[in-house]
């Protein structure tokens, strides 16, 4: 895949602050309003995890901000996994406005939980690979 995912948000007027900035907490809806549509054009709903059993957790994530974000600015959020061998993945996200400016950066840990054993499982790439339509959206 040569472009990662992404899909564009509307900065609302209630989700800014006193100085008319996107409040800083909005940022990581944002964020995972991307990994969840990901995760819907790959073919993966949230019925379908838990059903299987599973369901992805966020283990850390750091935020870069870059430019300001103001009610009304369109924005641009992308989502790229980075697999490893183990339990985890990373996932990096930009926002960026429509003009190309980029405003903030999220970078993230995740994985993916066995609810019953309430363990991360040993491969996500692999679950995510079986349940996806689309595993290329995964970078799979």
């Amino acid at each position: 895949m040569s472009e990662p995912f992404s899909v564009r948000v509307t900065v609302r007027g209630y989700e800014t602050d006193v100085q008319g900035h996107l409040n800083q907490a909005v940022y990581l809806n944002y964020a995972e309003h991307a990994r969840w549509s990901l995760l819907q054009a790959a073919g993966i709903g949230q019925t379908g995890l838990v059903r299987t059993g599973v369901g992805p957790v966020v283990l850390e994530t750091t935020i870069r901000y870059l430019r300001e974000l103001l009610a009304g600015d369109e924005v641009d959020v992308t989502c790229a996994f980075e697999w490893t061998s183990g339990k985890t993945f990373k996932v990096h996200q930009e926002l960026r406005k429509a003009d190309g400016t980029l405003a903030a950066e999220v970078t993230g840990v995740g994985g993916l939980l066995d609810l019953r054993e309430r363990k991360l499982v040993a491969d996500p790439a692999k679950v995510f690979e079986e349940l996806a339509t689309d595993a290329a959206l995964f970078g799979l």
